[in-house]
């Protein structure tokens, strides 16, 4: 199920169950696994995107193996906070993908994301190759890491 509201979404999370983050792009996903206790995101990989079936078998076999309860996705919007095509994409990849799995579903605006991890990796003096292979996976875990955030904030304030 899509939970467009994230407090929704965390009532749908089973307890003491791994988060998956994803960075759609129309190359490759990015792919971030947080730990069980919702504290760390960390980039996991990034998958070469095929086919939207080869794709989601890859990233269902992903949460399997990590216990995963809940997907969040980057959701791409404009800097003025519209939707264009690329959130209309990831919103059907993730109503297509519904289909496959029970897992709750919800987005996380990814705005910047990808900048903060460009930034993060020549802070780090990543080589150009290096960062074009791992951009997507931190840019992953910097969208993760923000719903971790929030959900511990969430906690924190009851």
């Amino acid at each position: 199920m899509i939970h467009e509201n994230i407090q929704e979404f965390a009532q749908a999370l089973p307890p003491m169950r791994a988060l998956i983050g994803l960075d759609l792009g129309d190359k490759t996903i990015g792919v971030a696994v947080s730990d069980r206790l919702l504290s760390v995101a960390s980039p996991f990989e990034t998958i070469r995107r095929r086919k939207f079936g080869l794709d989601a078998a890859r990233l269902l076999e992903i949460a399997s193996g990590r216990e995963v309860g809940g997907i969040i996705l980057g959701l791409p919007r404009n800097m003025d906070g519209s939707e264009g095509p690329r959130c209309q994409s990831t919103r059907a990849f993730a109503r297509n993908l519904t289909r496959l799995t029970d897992l709750p579903i919800s987005y996380w605006d990814e705005r910047l994301s990808t900048v903060a991890a460009e930034k993060a990796l020549l802070e780090a003096d990543a080589s150009r190759k290096r960062r074009a292979e791992v951009i997507d996976n931190i840019a992953a875990s910097y969208i993760l890491q923000g719903v971790l955030d929030r959900l511990h904030h969430m906690k924190d304030a009851l």
